[in-house]
């Protein structure tokens, strides 16, 4: 009988690790996160749960939707825990994959190079690149009473970083062939990106399924469209450097920051002339003056690989490249790679009156680069802090976010308080997670509609809102919000 287990992202938007059961003691297994925050998985408040905590005997194989640290951050546990099945996931996440879990098993493991080598190379002979939209078999270990059950998976763009899919799974055995149907469709929506997202095409909707497990992260509320949120961005960065501070965006190395290149990029060249700013001696500054640092290593290393992965870029990026623009590598991009370089940029920017964008990870400020910019610039009314992702529960972005505003608000970093003097701003506009409409389109847009949609991904508060739209949308379809 099939069914499904969730294993994260119930309680929450991490740790997403989902178990779909296709009869007599076999599954498949979609994405294998890593909780952060405030997000648990039966382990006390603002733990990192790393360790895997539930039966892997059924596994037969691991699907990745893509390669946020939440969706694969537990896989090396999963290796030593001692899967050996094939491990699934699109062309460009093949890529994109070693190079996350290397940098988490530095971050959060060991720098032993001999161990990290032995786990990336495990990892490279299980890896299973897939085309988009090809049918890919499933092995199954042949029990007596399963050797009629077959499975087959598919991959359709998500839209959400490069790479990003959601997931089809088409079971055919005994029980549905004697229910008159000759298969059944499981879809996994992973991440969903929002429409007109930066580099990426749009989501397209499966044709049918039979059941849907869909994400909410921003299941109660709608974005701006894509020519707003970018004019938001510019007269946001405009505001922010007009008093020659320094705008922090916490960003993610992978998909956010690529994003917000591009976009810049593209304010640049409509604004070359435009003045945003003036030195200490009253001379304009313009756009196209502006210093812009990428203070991540593995961003830098992301952003190489998205470049030579243009053949899965949109039409319109494109086109951008045949007219002689460079989207992700403009002239005012400094990259800084190593830790000294990195000191001293922050150093500098303590000191200095001239504007400049600094984008960092980790996009929740819960960790790397951007926490040694927050703890020195934070407490200047100069400086600006653009969040333009979402912030999760116990994580520090949340809090500048929720305290900003305060009278003597801060946030801590590693046991010490922080004033918050900076002005904070958000553009929720620039995620790159589907809306509530896009997500109720997600559905509307199917040929044939799911018998039943499980609500997961997502803040107890998005999820109830989106129960609401959808039963209202699609009366004949069965919601659930699974707990466990």
């Amino acid at each position: 009988m099939l069914s499904i287990k969730h294993h994260g992202a119930v309680q929450g938007v991490t740790g997403s690790c989902h178990e779909l059961f296709v009869g007599s003691g076999q599954s498949v297994l979609v994405d294998i996160g890593l909780f952060q925050g405030a997000e648990t998985s039966g382990a006390g408040a603002g733990s990192n749960s790393l360790e895997i905590d539930f039966d892997l005997s059924a596994v037969q194989a691991l699907v990745i939707t893509h390669v946020h640290i939440d969706h694969v951050g537990r896989l090396p546990y999963l290796l030593a825990a001692g899967f050996t099945g094939p491990i699934y996931c699109s062309k460009p996440s093949a890529e994109l994959l070693p190079l996350v879990i290397e940098d988490a098993l530095k971050v959060g493991v060991t720098r032993n190079a001999s161990i990290i080598k032995a786990c990336l190379d495990r990892l490279a002979s299980q890896l299973v690149p897939l085309d988009y939209k090809a049918w890919a078999d499933v092995p199954l270990n042949k029990k007596p009473s399963s050797n009629n059950t077959k499975v087959q998976v598919r991959l359709c763009r998500a839209g959400h970083i490069l790479g990003s899919a959601y997931v089809i799974f088409r079971v055919k055995n005994t029980e549905i062939t004697s229910q008159g149907k000759s298969y059944h469709d499981v879809v996994f929506s992973g991440d969903l990106g929002a429409p007109h997202s930066p580099l990426l095409p749009a989501p397209q909707s499966p044709y049918r399924a039979d059941q849907l497990v869909l994400e909410s992260t921003y299941g109660d509320r709608n974005h701006e469209n894509r020519a707003t949120r970018r004019q938001h961005l510019q007269r946001s960065l405009e505001h922010a450097l007009s008093d020659s501070g320094t705008v922090l965006i916490p960003a993610f190395s992978i998909g956010r920051t690529q994003e917000l290149l591009y976009e810049i990029e593209h304010i640049i060249h409509q604004n070359k002339q435009k003045a945003v700013s003036q030195t200490r001696s009253g001379v304009p500054l313009n756009w196209e003056d502006i210093d812009i640092i990428i203070d991540s290593p593995l961003a830098s290393r992301f952003t190489r690989v998205y470049r030579s992965l243009e053949l899965y870029w949109d039409a319109e990026a494109k086109r951008r490249v045949h007219a002689g623009r460079h989207p992700l590598s403009f002239e005012q991009v400094t990259t800084i790679d190593d830790h000294e370089t990195h000191l001293q940029t922050v150093s500098y920017l303590q000191r200095q009156t001239r504007p400049a964008i600094v984008i960092a990870a980790s996009g929740m400020c819960a960790g790397g680069r951007i926490v040694n910019y927050l703890k020195a610039l934070l407490g200047d009314a100069r400086n600006d802090v653009l969040f333009v992702g979402y912030q999760a529960a116990g994580t520090p972005g949340r809090d500048i976010l929720r305290y900003h505003d305060k009278p003597n608000g801060y946030v801590m970093f590693d046991g010490e308080r922080y004033a918050i003097n900076a002005k904070v701003q958000q553009i929720s506009g620039y995620s790159a997670h589907a809306g509530q409409r896009d997500l109720l389109n997600f559905i509307k847009r199917m040929r044939y509609r799911p018998e039943i949609v499980r609500i997961v991904h997502g803040d107890d508060e998005a999820k109830r809102e989106l129960r609401v739209r959808l039963m209202k949308e699609f009366p004949d379809i069965r919601v659930l919000i699974p707990f466990k």
